[in-house]
């Protein structure tokens, strides 16, 4: 478990990032997290969830129209 620690960054409010932490999630400075309400509380992560859900989608579709993608790549 990781403490996150608040801190006032002008107008808002930003939390401090242990080094360790970044290093392993593979996070620099500018990088884009996003987080998601469960019902065990808040989820933090570097993948968007509603672009995973778009691409999946996709994939099924691709999967389903194989043929007709490959007629409309010639």
């Amino acid at each position: 478990m990781h403490m996150l620690k608040l801190t006032q960054i002008g107008n808002s409010v930003g939390a401090v990032f242990p080094k360790e932490l970044l290093a392993r999630l593979h996070l620099d400075k500018g990088d884009e997290l996003y987080v998601t309400e469960t019902p065990d509380g808040l989820r933090i992560t570097v993948h968007n969830p509603e672009f995973e859900a778009q691409m999946r989608i996709a994939r099924e579709i691709m999967k389903e129209r194989r043929n007709v993608l490959h007629e409309l790549a010639k």
